[in-house]
């Protein structure tokens, strides 16, 4: 399966992304399949390639949460943002405590 997703890339602490169309499952420092554009949250400077973009959600590749909301933000595509669901931690003296 296909997603669109941000790619880092730049120096420490000064990120920047790449938009890209990957397998779903493959590594960050995969090839991706296509570049879409560039992302740079520091200057919310975004430059897309829209038509790709459509092709791409069009033959059936998922956005990721965060790009999705970057999407509908530049109005690349007409959405609501969707809610970004974070991993909760477990502290580490509830793991430790048994259940009574």
């Amino acid at each position: 399966m296909l997603v669109i997703r941000l790619q880092r890339v730049g120096k420490k602490h000064q990120p920047s992304y790449r938009l890209v169309v990957a397998e779903r499952r493959s590594k960050m420092i995969a090839p991706p399949t296509e570049d879409l554009g560039t992302y740079n949250p520091s200057g919310k400077k975004a430059s897309f390639k829209k038509e790709r973009i459509l092709y791409w959600l069009g033959v059936g590749a998922k956005a990721s949460v965060t790009t999705h909301n970057i999407l509908v933000k530049e109005g690349v595509i007409s959405d609501k943002k969707r809610a970004v669901r974070m991993k909760k931690a477990v502290p580490k003296a509830a793991e430790a405590a048994p259940a009574a």
